[in-house]
């Protein structure tokens, strides 16, 4: 099966703040990225000749907006397509974590195995996305998209041996790109 992977558009969030879970707003640039990721996805539905056979969505506004902006009102909504739930951390300035939470250094050293106070560990978010697709492989689907986030296509290119978990995150899809990958 073919999946083709859309990391949502920038975020209107103060750089340097942990938003995982945080069902944070778009960016004031959502109008012109949203159009150049719905250019670069109806190229590649374009080039493959059909369209997708089903779209899925995280619940976040973030993923929600884009699908809809490229044309999927209606996305088959997954709470396992989730950003990393970063706990007790979600919406706070990393400055300000590593003032009053050691934990934090602890991530930082080992972000692999760690888990974020009060949330996930990169072992659990991976077993969560991993769960998604070993349940979407038994689907009679071809062809589908997912709009999701950053870490949630870091996953997808561990699942699909693109990369190690250790080289997970070396190569993040930047905002609103695109990503495929065979299943």
């Amino acid at each position: 099966m073919q999946i083709t992977v859309v990391r949502h558009t920038s975020v209107a969030v103060r750089k340097g703040t942990c938003y995982g879970w945080s069902d944070v707003p778009v960016a004031a640039t959502f109008a012109q990225e949203a159009a150049a990721t719905k250019q670069e996805l109806d190229a590649i539905i374009a080039h493959q000749g059909c369209p997708f056979d089903a779209v899925f969505s995280s619940p976040l506004t973030r993923a929600l907006l884009l699908a809809d902006a490229c044309g999927y009102a209606s996305p088959i909504v997954d709470d396992r397509l989730k950003e990393m739930n970063m706990g007790k951390w979600e919406m706070r300035r990393f400055a300000d974590i590593e003032q009053d939470d050691p934990q934090i250094h602890r991530w930082y050293r080992d972000y692999l195995h760690e888990p974020t106070t009060g949330g996930e560990s990169f072992p659990l978010f991976y077993h969560r996305v991993s769960a998604f697709y070993n349940e979407l492989r038994l689907q009679p689907y071809r062809h589908v998209a997912i709009f999701a986030h950053g870490g949630v296509l870091a996953c997808t290119a561990v699942y699909a041996g693109r990369f190690t978990t250790e080289e997970a995150f070396t190569d993040l899809v930047p905002f609103g790109g695109i990503r495929q990958y065979e299943i």
